[in-house]
């Protein structure tokens, strides 16, 4: 099944998405993280394309997306517009996979429209205050305008801040593709996409305060959930993996002991089986 590469105009922003898979198939919303695109689920995405339907948009400030000058760049804005995509592709029902910023953008929808939600795959996408590390905390903590904080933002987009996100806790360096990272900083290095990153980066403590409501959503909706997780990821801890378990008890956890922040880029093979049995067990006609 062939990916189709597409644009389409949200408010103003020319988002650029990846869809594949039946146009009646059950619907898969692939929300990526920071400082990718929508081009990390590319693999994901033939292997699932004969049987659902897969959307992968990116973000403004992200990937192919083409934002205009003076979008505000927040997390609210990022899930307006994604909101906004959804509507427009109309996507009346789809389940979630939540990656890194793809679990505030994600969550942002799950409570805004709940009855659009029919399940979640979370990986590396922190929703509790017991799945950050120090490090993570130390960078919610910096402000604007506090002297040497905005410096020390900007370091995450270098080359070697890009490498780090996703070599750090990855046992193995050989699973990594380096071409990944390598796209990730053409992205970073494009005019404007700095100062867009800085803009989010100091917005990220919005996410920590509404932690309490998506954790009350959870809890509430109880969604079928499956968390997959690579323990060594440095920004978000397996604290914060097993806490789901807290609101969600039902839900299935996989640790990944030697895979870093982007578990799915240098772990498809042992992921893939766990979603492929995940969504089957949500489709009768399919088990």
């Amino acid at each position: 099944m062939d990916i189709r590469n597409r644009h389409i105009d949200i408010d103003g922003v020319r988002v650029f998405y990846r869809e594949a898979g039946p146009a009646d198939a059950p619907a898969l919303l692939l929300l990526h993280g920071f400082p990718t695109g929508s081009h990390q689920f590319r693999r994901l995405i033939d292997t699932f394309a004969d049987r659902y339907r897969l959307i992968a948009p990116d973000y403004p400030g992200f990937g192919h997306t083409e934002a205009p000058a003076g979008f505000t760049y927040t997390f609210d804005r990022l899930a307006d517009i994604t909101e906004a995509f959804t509507d427009a592709l109309h996507l009346d029902t789809y389940a979630l996979y939540l990656f890194d910023f793809g679990g505030p953008v994600g969550l942002r929808l799950a409570t805004r429209r709940p009855e659009r939600i029919t399940a979640l795959i979370v990986q590396n996408a922190n929703a509790y205050e017991d799945g950050l590390s120090d490090g993570a905390r130390e960078l919610i903590a910096r402000r604007r305008e506090t002297p040497g904080d905005e410096e020390a933002v900007r370091s995450l987009f270098t080359p070697a801040g890009t490498r780090f996100q996703y070599e750090a806790g990855l046992a193995d360096p050989t699973r990594l593709d380096p071409g990944a990272p390598a796209l990730d900083q053409y992205f970073l290095d494009l005019p404007g996409r700095a100062d867009a990153q800085t803009d989010l980066a100091f917005d990220y403590r919005t996410n920590v305060d509404r932690y309490p409501a998506w954790q009350e959503w959870l809890r509430t909706h109880r969604p079928p959930t499956l968390i997959l997780w690579g323990a060594g990821d440095p920004f978000f801890t397996t604290a914060g993996a097993k806490a789901y378990l807290r609101d969600l008890p039902e839900a299935e956890l996989h640790l990944f002991e030697d895979a870093g922040h982007f578990a799915l880029e240098t772990h498809l093979p042992e992921i893939t089986p766990l979603i492929e049995d995940f969504l089957a067990r949500l489709r009768p006609d399919r088990a």
